[in-house]
């Protein structure tokens, strides 16, 4: 009689090592493709290197800062040569000597701001003076004019009898008052647009916004290439050569604070300040974000931001939070103090104040 014969059994697979050195790769289509990707990289990174060795210095620059890293991973020495690049670079394109500066945060500062809401007159020469240091677009066309401040005109206004039969239903105005159209403290569109012949005007008051610097700042938790992100001393900075201006950061600002290069910036050679930082005030390209970032070539060095030295009635002040001694310290010590949009938890480094 014949046995019946049980099938065969498939040999066990071994477990996976743990080791990479002892997984056979097998060949794949997407591992065809990766080789094939790293391959054209390799070769492009070669031709870098060429271009870095030819005579043809704007070539040059251009392949090494398409290369470069985000700047915060950068080693000192790729600082150092990302420097001299873009010094070669704006020298050139702007007929004078320019300098950009990579100090980085100063130890023991944390810096933060002050303005007294009371005092400001709407002159806004806080935000020509930021436009002219910060080397701001400054053209004519739709998308060419760019102002990291405004300054906020609100009308003042006042609740009257005559106005309480106005209201709705009319003569009883319980669902809506008479006076619900009063323009006390309201903001209304394009008043940040106002000029007037004289300032301070007599109805109004005014209330300067720019980038609050936050402790918790919202648009770099949205940023996909962390092109934008917190320094040690405070500020919120952005790298532009990384930038991909999908403007996510600009949508998750609370403040209106980041402006976007629609067009190629407008910068006249004789008006450009060769006196830059690389994650502040140098030219900026199309297609990129930026923000106040309470110029770093100044407050790195001891100074005042430019919006602070020409105040002409000393609305604002600018100090270290960590020094007792500040101005803006004693600013937080003193006055009555309040932070734009607080409930938002974002926790801004600027301060608004009052007498």
């Amino acid at each position: 009689m014949t046995q019946p014969v049980d099938p065969p059994v498939a040999a066990p697979t071994p477990p996976a090592s743990a080791n990479p050195a002892d997984v056979v790769p097998r060949p794949s289509r997407r591992g065809f493709l990766r080789s094939g990707g790293m391959l054209s990289l390799s070769s492009l990174m070669g031709t870098a290197t060429l271009m870095a060795g030819s005579n043809d210095a704007k070539a040059a620059v251009e392949w090494g800062e398409h290369f470069q890293k985000n700047y915060r991973l950068m080693t000192q020495q790729e600082k150092d040569e990302a420097r001299l690049r873009l010094e070669k670079r704006y020298s050139a394109e702007y007929g004078k000597k320019v300098s950009v500066d990579i100090a980085g945060p100063q130890p023991g500062m944390l810096m933060g701001y002050a303005l007294n809401i009371r005092k400001c007159i709407g002159c806004r020469r806080c935000v020509h003076a930021c436009v002219a240091e910060n080397n701001q677009s400054r053209g004519e066309r739709p998308g060419e004019r760019i102002e990291w401040i405004q300054v906020l005109r609100m009308e003042r206004g006042e609740f009257t009898q005559e106005r309480m039969d106005q209201g709705y239903p009319e003569g009883l105005g319980i669902q809506v008052g008479g006076n619900a159209y009063t323009p006390a403290g309201v903001q209304l569109e394009g008043q940040y647009f106002y000029e007037p012949d004289k300032v301070p005007e007599k109805d109004a008051t005014y209330m300067p916004i720019a980038c609050m610097q936050c402790e918790k700042p919202p648009c770099v938790k949205v940023c996909p290439v962390r092109t934008t992100y917190r320094e040690a001393d405070g500020p919120v900075v952005i790298d532009y050569n990384w930038c991909i201006g999908c403007k996510m950061c600009m949508n998750a600002c609370p403040y209106w604070a980041r402006r976007f290069n629609l067009t190629t910036p407008v910068l006249p050679k004789q008006d450009m300040n060769p006196v830059t930082h690389y994650l502040g005030n140098r030219p900026r390209m199309r297609g990129v974000v930026e923000k106040c970032h309470w110029c770093l070539q100044r407050t790195r060095h001891g100074r005042y931001p430019a919006c602070v030295e020409v105040c002409p009635v000393g609305a604002r002040k600018f100090g270290n939070l960590l020094d007792p001694d500040s101005e803006v310290s004693m600013v937080l010590k003193r006055k009555n103090v309040f932070r734009l949009k607080a409930e938002l938890n974002t926790f801004p480094k600027f301060f608004y104040f009052y007498d």
